[in-house]
């Protein structure tokens, strides 16, 4: 029907274009506005009954894509961000917690430290006192050393000079006597 329309109004056009002597297209005819009317009013009901359905239908169907689209994509970016806001806290948290391991780090380099101080320290004054022990007992046996160097030789010094051997008794109390005339006191001391 509508190839039959479009066959009848180039026609009509033609009759009257030759019937005014004039092209039909510069000066339109009451006719052919009115097929043109009625050819368009017939492609718009065809269009509206069998195209626009499907062609609504097709852009409904697009734009609930392109709708979910945009919502995945909120929802994708809602959770990069949820994301991003859990590893910034995450890294927070392990900044604060590196801060601290290196806060107890440094506090126990230090309690070590001050530690090994003290106990250098005790170690140092036993050894010091160790010393001193051994020094006050090497100077009391140097000392008997010494006495028992002058006892004989004192001894010695008055059998030659008598010409005699002296009793224990006579032994005993030249020591004595020439024991305290000398001053081991001041050996002592140092």
């Amino acid at each position: 029907m509508l190839t039959s329309l479009t066959t009848l109004i180039p026609l009509a056009a033609t009759a009257e274009g030759e019937e005014e002597g004039g092209s039909f297209l510069v000066e339109p005819g009451v006719g052919l506005m009115l097929w043109t009317l009625l050819v368009f009013g017939i492609a718009m009901v065809l269009l509206s009954r069998l195209a626009w359905p499907k062609i609504a239908e097709a852009l409904d169907k697009r734009q609930r894509a392109i709708e979910e689209s945009i919502d995945a994509a909120e929802r994708t970016k809602k959770e990069s961000a949820d994301l991003l806001e859990e590893y910034r806290e995450r890294l927070k948290e392990a900044r604060t917690q590196a801060e601290d391991i290196v806060a107890r780090a440094r506090r126990a380099g230090e309690e070590h430290q001050r530690e090994s101080q003290e106990k250098a320290k005790v170690q140092r004054e036993e050894l010091m006192e160790q010393t001193r022990r051994d020094i006050e007992a090497e100077t009391r046996r140097a000392i008997q050393e010494i006495r028992r160097e002058v006892a004989d030789l004192t001894v010695a010094a008055t059998e030659k000079v008598t010409r005699k051997t002296l009793t224990e008794d006579d032994q005993r109390r030249l020591v004595e006597e020439a024991l305290s005339e000398l001053d081991f006191s001041s050996l002592s001391k140092n």
